[in-house]
């Protein structure tokens, strides 16, 4: 009920705010994962982008759009921090019961027929924030078990990637990977998030921060900034 809540008639004149500052990149990555959700295709996206090219406003305007509809968008970070710029943001260990300490093995604590589960299964759309920070077990843990909690609805889920439901992963290789204690620099290459085959990679390059700076010297800083 809670994810139910929310006012559709002031999401849908934020959306409509939303979808009139798109740029081309933006419009793309947009209609890209609207159409795998209005379809139920359930494809796997991962949206790459510096800081500063609109990723939080994508999220603002995907979650907008489902929102006011009725329907379940699920925003989720890999941070608390992260999570607080998103609209219902809840950490992936808090949302999804992800195991502190994950292994290749891992299942997350979602159990058939509980309030979450139920609530995953009515879900259009999971936004995963900052990605590359967690460790890929994480994802795989989740994948396991979406791809069991979704029979329920779609007899095909145990061969659909992460159960059939979209999915959108964000974030920047050039920030912070996984943190793993007394490990070798190829031990946390190995455990940063791949781009599986079926995942399709969006990229957003245009920068939207820059956009804004009268400055020359101002605009000077903030690339090097974001560049470095």
């Amino acid at each position: 009920m809670e994810e139910l809540s929310y006012d559709r008639e002031a999401l849908a004149r934020d959306h409509a705010v939303y979808v009139s500052k798109f740029n081309d990149e933006q419009r793309h990555v947009y209609d890209s994962i609207i159409q795998s959700v209005d379809s139920g295709s359930g494809e796997v996206f991962f949206v790459y982008g510096s800081g500063g090219t609109g990723k939080t406003f994508m999220w603002s305007s995907l979650s907008a759009v489902i929102l006011c509809r009725g329907e379940i968008v699920l925003n989720v970070a890999s941070s608390g921090i992260a999570s607080l710029l998103l609209l219902g943001g809840r950490t992936t260990h808090s949302r999804f019961k992800i195991p502190i300490n994950v292994t290749e093995d891992s299942f997350c604590c979602i159990k058939q027929g509980s309030s979450l589960a139920e609530l995953i299964v009515r879900t259009k759309l999971i936004i995963w924030n900052e990605a590359p920070m967690m460790h890929k077990y994480c994802f795989e843990a989740l994948d396991r078990n979406l791809r069991d909690l979704m029979r329920c609805s779609n007899q095909r889920s145990p061969d659909l990637p992460f159960g059939g439901i979209t999915d959108v992963f964000c974030g920047d290789f050039r920030q912070i990977l996984p943190v793993i204690l007394k490990c070798s620099r190829q031990d946390v290459v190995n455990g940063t998030i791949y781009i599986w085959d079926y995942c399709k990679v969006l990229s957003l390059t245009k920068n939207m921060r820059l956009l804004n700076v009268d400055s020359g010297t101002k605009s000077l800083e903030l690339v090097n900034f974001l560049n470095g």
